[in-house]
């Protein structure tokens, strides 16, 4: 019995991967308490999801226990160790808005969270691989600095600079603001490396920038493609934070991102890092966002400019996803923005009827 355990299990990529793993015939474990409806409220609530993954696969289980508990993470690693063979750790409080409410609980999840998990990998299946999925946000504000050309609808990096097809692993984490919610995720990066490399078990950091789908509980605080998808199907006014909406994201489809992971599986790496999201490949200004959905939904889009960006937030980021791919080349990108932005469009339009 191989067993794949995914902790926030309902949320976008973890959803994504039980049903990735679950397809492939593995026994998918999921941990996911809907912490994210208390981060969030209704709008982030992943009910919804954890119940259509019970109906879609019978290889899986599912337990609604907090990543922050010991004595149940052990007793679920205890339970299946013998046949426990990839650890996808998605569960967190994911917000650097939120975190700065409640610092204490953001460090308990994001940060204590991963270290018992870790500890589960170390004390109960040593050779199954581990995989975290870490964030832009540990590069801080560093990324505000480089050199940003205006345009019409989007801010560019300088044509012929070494980040413009994307900002790679060798910029630093240090030396800069990242907000609390990017302080706790530093802290777990660096822990799942260091499990990597001082106890020798294979565990990979994926640095993320926006992830997506058509299965993201998105909300005012997080998510941001999906929740302005949202705002667009439900008419629900949209707020812009600063840079004249011209902010731009690379958005990484759900699926690009775990079959990433499943790539990794095979052939893992000790205490690896990597930059992954939607690269040149696919990214997004928020006002070309915008322009996508009122194309879509064939009326204007109701949103409100105000004029003070969120701490820490960044004006530009689109990843540079050239190590993974030249660790593991038989990996590309299946969804553009079109495309999941159409999905999430869809997905949304059917909740709504």
């Amino acid at each position: 019995m191989a067993v794949v355990i995914v902790t926030g299990s309902s949320g976008l990529i973890g959803s994504e991967t039980v049903s990735f793993f679950a397809q492939k015939g593995f026994d998918v474990v999921g941990i996911d308490n809907n912490m994210r409806k208390s981060f969030f409220g209704a709008d982030g609530s992943t009910v919804w999801n954890r119940n259509r993954l019970r109906k879609l696969h019978k290889n899986f289980r599912h337990y609604s226990v907090d990543i922050r508990n010991q004595r149940k993470i052990n007793f679920i690693f205890e339970r299946y160790n013998s046949g426990i063979v990839l650890i996808v750790h998605t569960a967190a409080q994911p917000s650097h808005d939120w975190a700065a409410k409640d610092p204490i609980v953001d460090f308990g999840v994001n940060a204590a969270g991963t270290l018992v998990l870790l500890e589960g990998l170390r004390q109960f299946c040593p050779r199954a691989v581990f995989v975290f999925t870490s964030t832009n946000k540990v590069y801080g504000d560093t990324p505000n600095w480089l050199p940003l050309v205006e345009k019409e609808k989007r801010f560019e990096i300088e044509e012929g600079h070494k980040y413009f097809k994307g900002i790679d692993e060798s910029m630093s984490i240090d030396n800069c603001l990242h907000s609390v919610f990017g302080a706790s995720k530093v802290a777990a990066d660096i822990m799942v490396q260091e499990y990597g490399k001082y106890f020798h078990l294979r565990t990979g950091v994926f640095r993320c920038g926006c992830l997506t789908g058509p299965a993201h509980s998105g909300a005012e605080l997080h998510g941001f493609l999906s929740y302005l998808v949202k705002c667009a199907v439900t008419k629900r006014k949209y707020k812009i934070y600063g840079y004249k909406g011209k902010q731009v994201r690379d958005n990484i489809h759900s699926f690009d991102m775990v079959n990433a992971f499943y790539q990794y599986f095979q052939n893992p790496r000790c205490g690896e890092v990597y930059n992954l999201g939607g690269g040149r490949f696919a990214n997004v200004s928020v006002l070309e966002a915008i322009q996508m959905c009122e194309e879509l939904a064939g009326e204007k889009f109701n949103y409100e400019y105000i004029d003070l960006a969120r701490i820490g937030d960044h004006i530009w980021w689109v990843s540079d996803v050239s190590k993974f791919k030249s660790h593991y080349p038989m990996w590309d990108y299946k969804y553009g923005i079109e495309e999941t932005i159409k999905q999430i469009y869809h997905v949304q339009k059917d909740l709504v009827l």
